[in-house]
């Protein structure tokens, strides 16, 4: 005759008993939310629509905040712009402010060294192992 283990009778019977009252609750939830049909969720989308009340595409952003008006005609701002690229005002397209950015002003000067000193350098590096692996960050503590 096999011996029951009063710990693992419990254990058997709180599974048992957690599962007897999920199984309602259970049940409740799926005859309270049926899932829409593809033609209830248009319809949905269609109402909201008409009413205002979907947000622009693109990035989420505030509802109903719609870009400011321009006092000026397009045919205006296109003649500032031609008059801007003719005096030469106009900054290249891109990363136009880069250098204006960069908060070292040396950044941008030539190197003082030459392909072939870079290249040794990093050379010798690669064989002492100090390269850092790609992603990497270098510690200043380390110095």
């Amino acid at each position: 005759m096999p011996v029951i283990r009063p710990a693992r009778l419990v254990a058997s019977l709180s599974v048992f008993a957690v599962a007897a009252a999920l199984t309602p609750a259970a049940s409740a939830q799926t005859d309270a939310s049926k899932p829409t049909s593809r033609a209830e969720v248009k319809e949905e989308t269609k109402a909201a629509a008409k009413a205002g009340q979907l947000l622009p595409p693109g990035e989420a952003g505030v509802k109903g905040a719609a870009a400011p008006k321009s006092t000026k005609t397009r045919a205006e701002r296109k003649a500032e712009t031609m008059q801007a690229r003719k005096e030469g005002k106009l900054l290249p397209s891109g990363e136009a402010t880069y250098k204006a950015s960069v908060s070292q002003p040396d950044a941008t000067k030539g190197s003082t060294k030459t392909r072939a000193e870079r290249k040794a350098e990093t050379q010798k590096a690669a064989k002492e192992g100090q390269l850092l692996r790609p992603g990497e960050v270098a510690d200043p503590s380390k110095k």
